[in-house]
């Protein structure tokens, strides 16, 4: 403790080496403004992109586990996983994402929602969600301030034994939220209805064929932001937090 106080630009290199870290660039300087708070800057000359570190395994071991609420078990490997994350990608250049741009998603803790965002990191874009318990005013209340390009749903999620759905609530999300210009819809509560209803919308599999552009990642600074979070919004319109 006391040496990473007194040598913190050797100890933050420690760590990214330890750590093993994937980025291009010089490692020094560790930091600059290093007394300034906020203001201080990491690895100002490095550029690492954060999905790449996720997905720097491609073999069978477990990457996700997921349960639903409805008694579903759902098991992805990381080689698995990239492949979700290659078609994801390539979909969302398609649609015009890139560096900057947010996408956002009103979805359960699935495994598509941890594709989308891995997905939209690949690009140097920006992820935020929410629950899809929130109604529509909360929504409109985050995602209005940071005018997503592209909206991930499921068609409805499982709470306290009961089934409901996401699709009506998403269409008026979208009146008021002219930014969107694609809504993706994955299946999870285990019905198969028309998406009609939801304006500029397409199903998962449509949206992301299979296709054979590779899996790259778009390097960027350390600091580039990747989620956008948000405050509770009980004294308030909720503020954005930026990580």
């Amino acid at each position: 403790y006391a040496w990473s106080v007194s040598h913190s630009d050797r100890f933050w290199t420690a760590v990214w080496e330890f750590c093993g870290i994937r980025g291009a660039g010089p490692l020094e300087p560790a930091y600059v403004d290093f007394e300034r708070m906020p203001g201080c800057r990491f690895f100002p000359a490095t550029e690492i992109n954060f999905a790449q570190n996720l997905l720097r395994f491609r073999d069978e071991r477990l990457a996700i586990i997921a349960r639903g609420e409805d008694g579903s078990t759902r098991e992805l490997g990381y080689a698995d996983l990239a492949e979700e994350v290659r078609r994801v990608r390539a979909a969302l250049q398609r649609a015009g994402v890139g560096v900057g741009d947010r996408v956002a998603g009103f979805v359960p803790n699935r495994p598509e929602a941890v594709i989308a965002m891995l997905a939209t990191a690949s690009l140097g874009a920006i992820w935020s969600s929410c629950s899809p318990d929130f109604g529509i005013n909360g929504v409109l209340d985050r995602f209005g301030q940071i005018e997503p390009k592209v909206l991930f749903t499921a068609d409805g999620y499982y709470y306290g034994g009961k089934r409901f759905d996401c699709l009506e609530k998403v269409a008026g999300i979208l009146s008021q939220l002219p930014s969107v210009q694609q809504v993706v819809v994955f299946p999870y509560a285990g019905t198969d209805r028309a998406i009609d209803s939801v304006p500029r919308a397409l199903r998962w599999a449509d949206f992301a064929p299979d296709t054979d552009v590779p899996l790259s990642f778009e390097p960027g600074a350390f600091d580039r932001p990747q989620y956008i979070l948000y405050s509770s919004g009980t004294t308030g319109v909720p503020k954005c937090i930026v990580h």
